[in-house]
């Protein structure tokens, strides 16, 4: 008990100034490892108590992250760099967060994502240790397709979540715009008919409802699976 005591408390001024260095170079190891499929590399870095959340939100332990790690398909190549990379020490605890800029040639396809990890490293014996991870895919704009002055009109209104939260939308200068009640206006975009998104907010989307005829009466606010449907004011 003495011995772990005493390897706690000296940790701090054992750290060496190298240790972001360190830690950023076990971590591009680990990402270098998953085409590759290279299991050795997470058998080694991961504490035997790891707990991995990974993008979709599954937590996977130290066994299953060593399990999963096999080769990708022939068809599938492509690298991952680590970005980013910033460290602060807690004693032996570090807390590491960085982006994966991931570059994937996929049955011939480019693709390019990108994701936000947080890691959390505990200084052993055998050297910086992973214990935990959270990672988050980092979203970005769809393309946006181009509408006609005409579809742009049919969207032109106001819409009332309820009779004090209201929402206009208009055309300016060739472009939809839309504005809450009390905001600043929001440019919109079509990801595609009936379905606008506003730049930056990318876990939203307006999916526009339709009578029988074919008339707007309102748009269902999309968040994430989640709908707030606000009604089409009559002029």
């Amino acid at each position: 008990m003495t011995r772990i005591l005493t390897f706690l408390f000296l940790t701090p001024l054992l750290a060496a100034d190298n240790t972001s260095e360190v830690l950023q170079r076990q971590t591009q190891e680990l990402f270098d490892a998953i085409v590759p499929g290279n299991a050795s590399v997470w058998e080694r870095y991961l504490d035997e108590r790891a707990t991995y959340t990974d993008e979709n939100g599954v937590v996977l332990t130290k066994k299953q992250m060593v399990e999963q790690t096999r080769p990708f398909p022939k068809e599938i190549t492509g690298n991952i760099q680590v970005t980013d990379f910033r460290v602060t020490l807690h004693g032996p605890v570090a807390i590491a967060t960085h982006v994966e800029d991931e570059h994937e040639t996929f049955y011939g396809h480019e693709l390019h994502c990108q994701y936000r990890t947080t890691d959390t490293w505990l200084k052993t014996y055998a050297g910086w240790r992973l214990l935990a991870s959270q990672v988050l895919a980092l979203r970005t704009d769809p393309p946006a397709v181009p509408l006609t002055a005409r579809q742009m009109e049919d969207y032109v209104g106001r819409y009332m979540l309820t009779p004090s939260k209201t929402y206009e939308i208009r055309v300016k200068d060739g472009t939809l715009e839309g504005q809450e009640a009390g905001r600043a206006p929001e440019v919109l975009r079509a990801e595609v008919p009936d379905m606008l998104f506003v730049p930056g907010k990318l876990r939203y989307r307006k999916v526009f409802l339709r009578d029988a005829g074919g008339r707007i009466t309102g748009f269902a606010e999309r968040r994430e699976a989640w709908d707030l449907v606000w009604k089409r004011v009559p002029e």
